[in-house]
């Protein structure tokens, strides 16, 4: 938890920031789905087990549902066994926003997209090598495009 709240505080350097989506909440509820706008615009979670990307093992390109900004990639994914899709890094660094998230009794990290600012889920310092990171991520934040074969 140190070193993620160390990387909160220091400033990071943009190279290729997506550019910014702003919508007001009525656009976000027509645009999304009621289930996508409670946890990409409201901060909830879906279930554990039951999102559609947890057991993909595809190769190709996750993307923000709610504005399709690139995220992750298929191979920093991982089977971390908490029920959501797990990744050990980010596509870039630039493209998320890491939130001190006290909320339920619990200090964790949220992941927002840098993009549109939807919640996408929180990241923990139990995950493999190289990072040692686990982006938990709901799969109802993303959108996921195979590469081509």
């Amino acid at each position: 938890m140190k070193n993620l709240i160390i990387a909160l505080l220091l400033p990071l350097v943009a190279l290729a920031a997506p550019p910014k989506v702003v919508k007001s909440e009525a656009e976000w509820k027509k645009t999304l789905t009621p289930a996508q706008y409670e946890v990409l615009r409201k901060a909830a979670t879906e279930a554990p087990y039951k999102g559609e990307y947890t057991d993909n093992h595809q190769k190709g390109t996750y993307y923000c549902a709610a504005c399709g900004t690139m995220l992750f990639k298929s191979d920093t994914k991982f089977d971390s066994g908490c029920g959501w899709p797990a990744f050990f890094a980010v596509a870039a660094k630039d493209h998320v926003i890491l939130l001190k998230d006290d909320t339920l009794g619990m200090q964790r990290v949220e992941v927002r997209c840098a993009a549109c600012n939807s919640h996408l889920g929180h990241v923990f310092e139990d995950g493999p090598k190289p990072t040692g990171l686990r982006y938990c991520i709901n799969s109802i934040s993303l959108k996921f495009k195979p590469d081509p074969k």
